[in-house]
């Protein structure tokens, strides 16, 4: 599985790492991405969580990342 995340360090990005780390999920971070790339993808927010290809907003990466059994 490959799992991405897009941060610019702000509060939520920092919350979703967080959680992120204390499940144990092996992820990438980048924070060196073009924002208008994302934006043409229909992104307007950060953070951004790419799992195998599939990208989630916030809300949809927390509750993925809940919802996550290893």
């Amino acid at each position: 599985m490959e799992i991405k995340l897009y941060t610019t360090h702000c509060p939520r990005c920092n919350v979703l790492e967080k959680k992120l780390d204390s499940k144990g999920i092996n992820y990438q971070k980048i924070d060196d991405f073009d924002i208008n790339e994302m934006v043409k993808k229909g992104f307007k927010t950060a953070p951004i969580l790419e799992v195998d290809n599939n990208y989630m907003v916030y809300t949809d990466a927390v509750k993925w990342v809940n919802d996550y059994k290893g």
